[in-house]
């Protein structure tokens, strides 16, 4: 049940925010930016400042969004990522017992993977998602769409050097949703705190992809 209320929202949202923050208090100002713009789904990466006072946070503050943890490395990683209240859980890398302690949990996790065996392995391994990491190095919306072909029954995310620009090319490829990090909060608007151009950037972003599922 809880996988499938997990695809329900990549279907919906077609994006994550990937917030990675060395302050608590901007990362707060950068989640409440992108959910101004839409955004229902918001990842706090595990080397922000404090990412489990973060997550409890926005938890509160963003009840109409599903708040999750990204870049866990380890089994105390997930299980301090579940304590705080996580929603879904996003790691670099497939390592079957992080899968099965986050199955257990009834948390979809997803785990990053790249070449096709791994891809699969972190499906049959029991992954809400896979999470394709890092795509732009290997050939972007064209390694994808390769991908899709035969592996076209398991749910691919994007990330790493995914743009504002070549989202809906990625969504087009077959991807089910993207994961975007440093291109919805460009340093220049961040330095300016103008959070209204990043959540005017945010809608403009989900309003391209859900024009593509038309």
């Amino acid at each position: 049940m809880y996988k499938q209320r997990w695809l329900d929202l990549l279907q919906n949202y077609r994006a994550i925010a990937v917030i990675r923050s060395p302050d608590l208090k901007l990362g707060m100002q950068l989640a409440h930016a992108v959910a101004q713009g839409g955004m229902g789904l918001i990842e706090i990466t595990w080397n922000s400042d404090r990412p489990a006072d973060l997550i409890a946070l926005l938890r509160q503050q963003l009840p109409h969004c599903t708040i999750g943890a990204g870049t866990l490395l380890t089994s105390n990683d997930v299980q301090q990522a579940i304590a705080c209240g996580a929603e879904f859980l996003f790691s670099p890398h497939t390592h079957p017992p992080l899968i099965e302690q986050a199955i257990k949990a009834h948390i979809p996790i997803i785990p990053g993977a790249l070449t096709p065996t791994e891809i699969v392995t972190a499906w049959q391994t029991g992954a809400s998602s896979v999470k394709v990491f890092p795509i732009q190095a290997i050939g972007g919306s064209h390694y994808l769409k390769s991908l899709h072909g035969p592996l076209g029954h398991i749910p691919l995310i994007p990330t790493g050097g995914v743009t504002l620009d070549n989202a809906p090319d990625l969504i087009k490829a077959g991807a089910i949703a993207v994961g975007l990090s440093s291109q919805l909060f460009p340093p220049s608007l961040v330095k300016q705190q103008n959070w209204q151009a990043i959540s005017d950037n945010t809608r403009q972003l989900l309003a391209q992809l859900r024009m593509d599922d038309t």
